[in-house]
């Protein structure tokens, strides 16, 4: 009997105690301050994929023991996507190619292309960029949440988009057409062109059809790990052909690949915030006005998806996944596939208010992350956009204000 009161009292105590501390912790951050999570509406089933997958894009750092290199640029997914967020310009990925007249001429494949590895496990030689190389790109890491309903955009949404710019006459954005790796089965909705290429819609001039392509790409590009997909390590001839690791390939097998891929295309959609605001009202209002929602497009709708959350759901990514001239001060000299050098996929803006959380604490925008603020980023736009940048630059400083809240509040 005695013992049962000391155990109550002592539960008492430890209660009491876990209050006390509770009332010091901070208060959870709201679901639309983070843009890690999944969309809601998963099964069970798909709940443990969701996990594995971001266990494996999360928390996995790869060693020379587990696959690492023998040439790479990080050691993780993580590492460039801190919180599925942005990453920054020290962990930026470098794109290079020979061109002329604004055309590929070369992809220095043969010469480690068409990305540097400037990181190498012990006893073998990391890459430099080749001499012969004039298009030099530097790209940072874009967010990866929201990405599987831009996936799940049917091409014909997109191709019907290039006739209505056209038609319209305010820009004129245009797709990439890709060269489909052995490995991908394209979806009965994705149109080819009559060289049997598929859209382009990933990455920073849309040389991903997929995010498997993009996810295969980059164990591969960006960590020198093989996969089932891809079974090769990255190799630069011109250093040696015999360039290979220890580690036996494949060094991760198509499941995990599989849920990486599952767990980017059902991260949540950015949740906007302060929609109530007047001053995010009028910013919403005037970036229309101003004509940048031509390509920052604000509602786009999904197709049939084997991922029910995924289907026929209206979402709001402020992109129209196009191609467009962005001008000279934008050109890198640097071509991926069929687009021209100053050439740039219109990057989805749902989110944009929250990079700074996995950016160390400030703005890095643009493909390179040059523009260290919003308004820096507006005014970098030419070419096709550049109307729209003067019509911004005429507008008194509350206005600007306003709209930037807004795109804040994205």
């Amino acid at each position: 009997m005695q013992g049962r009161i000391w155990q109550h009292f002592l539960n008492i105590l430890l209660l009491s105690g876990l209050a006390a501390c509770q009332s010091f912790l901070p208060d959870l951050p709201e679901e639309n301050e983070l843009l890690d999570g999944p969309e809601e509406g998963l099964s069970t089933e798909e709940q443990g994929i969701f996990l594995a997958g971001d266990i494996a894009f999360n928390d996995e750092i790869f060693t020379p023991a587990t696959g690492l290199g023998p040439i790479f640029v990080a050691s993780s997914c993580a590492s460039c996507h801190v919180g599925d967020g942005k990453g920054h310009p020290t962990n930026a990925l470098t794109r290079f190619s020979q061109t002329a007249s604004n055309e590929i001429v070369n992809r220095l494949l043969d010469k480690g292309g068409p990305q540097l590895q400037h990181r190498s496990i012990p006893g073998f030689t990391a890459e430099q960029i080749p001499p012969e190389a004039n298009g030099v790109s530097k790209v940072v890491a874009p967010a990866v949440t929201g990405l599987g309903f831009l996936a799940a955009i049917p091409d014909q949404t997109i191709l019907d988009l290039v006739v209505q710019q056209r038609d319209e006459g305010i820009v004129s954005g245009e797709v990439q057409w890709v060269d489909v790796p052995g490995y991908l089965k394209p979806e009965p909705w994705q149109i080819t062109n009559s060289e049997a290429q598929y859209i382009g819609r990933f990455g920073k001039k849309s040389a991903a059809i997929s995010i498997l392509q993009q996810v295969v790409g980059a164990y591969k590009q960006d960590m020198g790990v093989t996969t089932d997909f891809d079974t090769e390590d990255p190799i630069n001839f011109s250093l040696s052909a015999n360039q290979i690791d220890p580690t036996i390939d494949p060094e991760i097998p198509a499941s995990t690949v599989n849920g990486v891929v599952f767990y980017i295309r059902t991260l949540k959609r950015p949740l906007p915030r302060n929609q109530d605001e007047p001053s995010v009202i009028a910013g919403k209002s005037l970036f229309s006005q101003i004509q940048c929602s031509s390509c920052h497009l604000p509602v786009l709708k999904t197709g049939l998806s084997d991922i029910s959350i995924l289907s026929e759901q209206e979402f709001y990514p402020y992109t129209d996944m196009l191609l467009h001239d962005m001008g000279p001060e934008l050109d890198d000299g640097h071509v991926d596939g069929n687009e021209l050098s100053f050439e740039w996929r219109t990057p989805p803006l749902w989110g944009l208010g929250l990079a700074p959380d996995s950016q160390g604490g400030q703005f890095f925008l643009m493909h390179d992350g040059r523009a260290t603020s919003i308004e820096e980023a507006i005014l970098l736009h030419g070419g096709e956009s550049e109307s729209m940048k003067e019509s911004f630059e005429a507008l008194d400083r509350d206005k600007k204000n306003q709209i930037i809240e807004f795109l804040e509040s994205l």
